[in-house]
């Protein structure tokens, strides 16, 4: 008997996942003998539930919400020898990994993906003992998207970190991070870095064309200096898929690195979203450490 698990954020999709988890467990019951729905209450309990799900050997997970959610869902899987399949229905606001994998950024069109289903492989980031997905982020830009409040969010929009984002390239502020990179040492002087999995970062989907998410590589992006007409210089490249190109960027495709702040400054990592570790950070790549379903037409 093949059997399936569906956690559901009640609160994303603007409060409508619960409807919208009805049908989605219609579609899966075509292709499961049997389907459990597990509405989450508090933080954690999608990675508890997915946990739970991996040590019970049922053949899928599959995840409706945020990044936030569908990070939770990832890591409660990571740590298992035994891992299910695992999908997801994107109802976050910028939702980078669905972006990566060709999954539908409208919740109607991604529910019906899942009559069409496809598998592929998917690296996992670690960071220090916890998971990420998508991007770690550190410095002036990331710390101006952590203050974006949920009003905010559900008003704007990806458009609401978009605006935040701006208002700290105003910011002269910058620090020096010492790296090692796949035993490279470098200290460069800067006021953002992302460590990424996907070509996808913050709703921009070229911004690291280069990355898959299936390459066993986490990919760095560091901006240089702090200058603002440099930092306005950039934005088209960023659109355009040119980032990595530019003289003012640092880009390394790695596998295990270090990141450090000099004068031990307190800076905190935004993590898929969300307030991550603070520095310094241990990073690694746990290649094609997922099997993951996606849109198969």
């Amino acid at each position: 008997m093949t059997e399936a698990l569906l956690i559901v954020n009640p609160s994303s999709g603007e409060e409508m996942a619960t409807e919208y988890a009805t049908k989605v467990a219609e579609i899966l019951k075509e292709q499961y003998d049997h389907v459990t729905v597990k509405e989450t209450q508090k933080a954690g309990d999608a990675q508890d539930f997915a946990k739970t799900a991996a040590r019970n050997h049922i053949d899928a997970v599959f995840v409706m919400g945020g990044d936030g959610t569908v990070n939770e869902g990832v890591s409660g899987l990571a740590e298992e020898d035994y891992r299910p399949d695992f999908g997801f229905i994107p109802l976050g606001t910028v939702n980078d990994l669905g972006r990566a994998l060709g999954i539908s950024m409208n919740p109607e069109e991604a529910i019906e993906e899942l009559r069409h289903l496809k598998k592929e492989k998917m690296d996992v980031g670690k960071i220090n003992e916890h998971y990420f997905i998508d991007v770690v982020a550190v410095g002036v830009i990331p710390r101006a998207v952590s203050n974006v409040d949920p009003d905010q969010k559900t008003r704007f929009g990806a458009f609401a970190y978009f605006m935040e984002g701006a208002k700290a390239l105003r910011e002269s502020e910058s620090f020096t991070f010492h790296l090692t990179i796949d035993g490279e040492e470098l200290v460069e002087e800067s006021m953002m870095l992302l460590v990424s999995l996907s070509n996808s970062v913050g709703g921009f989907e070229k911004l690291v064309p280069q990355a898959k998410v299936d390459d066993g590589k986490l990919h760095l992006t560091l901006l240089k200096g702090n200058k603002l007409l440099d930092k306005l210089a950039l934005l088209p490249k960023v659109f355009s898929g040119e980032l990595t190109d530019d003289q003012q960027i640092v880009y390394r495709a790695f596998e295990k690195g270090h990141i450090a702040v000099q004068n031990d400054t307190d800076m905190t990592t935004n993590v898929d979203g969300d307030e991550g570790d603070a520095l310094p950070l241990d990073l690694m790549v746990l290649p094609q450490h997922l099997t993951v379903l996606v849109p198969g037409k």
